[in-house]
């Protein structure tokens, strides 16, 4: 065309090669800002869906770990709540074995510490809530914690009714399962009133002896229902081996799921630094690249300059 400028051969050979040198030269410096040498599928497709893929499982597993975490804290709630029970019940052991040698007025004062300690279990219990999920108060209530995006691979935590108030409660494994025992949510002292504490509510040692033992005072001046407290005390200790059972039971579950949260971010390290292999740059190998193209492209232009001047001497002569 006439508006065309022409170049010789060593000019358009020249200008070609800066033309490269400033694309390797451009994509270095994107390697050199992202660190990665695979920054979309136009790099390297083979190479960046592999990592893609290894990056997507590793964010899924990110994502589980984060619901096994919650898991833990779940039941370390739980956990927490049956180390105060334990120690409480504890407590109302103490208070009933001293009761076998107190004064009226001591016994009187002792049945009202006795009330209070199972009221606050049972408000404990029901206050072992996290996130809405309370696993002592109710057999219905489920942990169910994935551990990857296949079904199967989960682990699922039923819960308990501690302050179930039938005697026959299936799974309840409630504190006094076994004896009459009514202990309704945040009413323990007034509704227990001991009577499902002591069989001889129930029973009875003999037909003269078959009481409602209300009170500690029922012991009488000259300690004639002492059996009752000893039957209290036994109940008691059912209750607190009861307890530790749940616990021994959620604290197994809670090594689980620390076993798979230590995988899980160990897997995630090694899917990650497989992703990282196949994408990451060479930050030296790249800092080397870039120097290089740098000397190449002033070379570059010296060429191009020298090609110029056989026209700068036919100019010369012209003048």
């Amino acid at each position: 065309m006439s508006g065309d400028i022409t170049l010789t051969s060593a000019q358009r050979s020249a200008l070609l090669t800066l033309q490269n040198v400033a694309d390797l030269s451009d994509r270095t410096q994107n390697r050199l800002t992202t660190g990665k040498k695979v920054n979309s599928v136009v790099d390297n497709a083979v190479s960046f869906f592999q990592a893609k893929s290894l990056s997507d499982r590793a964010t899924d597993f990110t994502d589980r770990k984060d619901g096994i975490d919650q898991g833990i804290s779940s039941i370390t709630a739980a956990l927490d709540t049956l180390d105060s029970v334990d120690s409480l019940l504890k407590q109302m052991k103490g208070v009933a074995e001293a009761a076998k040698t107190q004064t009226a007025t001591e016994r009187a004062s002792s049945t009202t510490q006795f009330e209070e300690l199972g009221n606050q279990i049972s408000q404990l219990i029901e206050d072992a809530s996290y996130q809405g999920l309370n696993l002592l108060n109710n057999t219905g209530s489920q942990l169910d914690v994935a551990f990857s995006t296949r079904t199967a691979s989960r682990l699922q935590v039923d819960g308990f009714d501690l302050n179930a108030t039938s005697v026959t409660a299936t799974g309840s494994r409630s504190l006094f399962t076994g004896v009459n025992t009514v202990v309704a949510a945040g009413t323990f002292g007034a509704a227990l009133s001991f009577v499902g504490l002591s069989s001889l509510t129930n029973t009875g040692i003999t037909a003269t002896d078959d009481i409602a033992f209300t009170d500690f005072n029922q012991i009488g001046t000259n300690n004639s229902y002492l059996e009752a407290v000893d039957d209290i005390v036994a109940n008691i200790d059912l209750a607190i081996s009861r307890v530790r059972s749940v616990s021994a039971e959620l604290g197994t579950n809670v090594a689980i799921l620390q076993t798979r949260v230590d995988f899980t971010e160990s897997y995630v390290n090694t899917l990650q630094g497989g992703a990282d292999k196949l994408t990451l740059a060479d930050l030296n190998e790249e800092g080397a690249n870039l120097v290089a193209l740098q000397t190449r492209q002033q070379l570059g232009i010296q060429s191009l300059a020298i090609a110029g001047q056989q026209q700068q001497a036919i100019l010369a002569l012209l003048n």
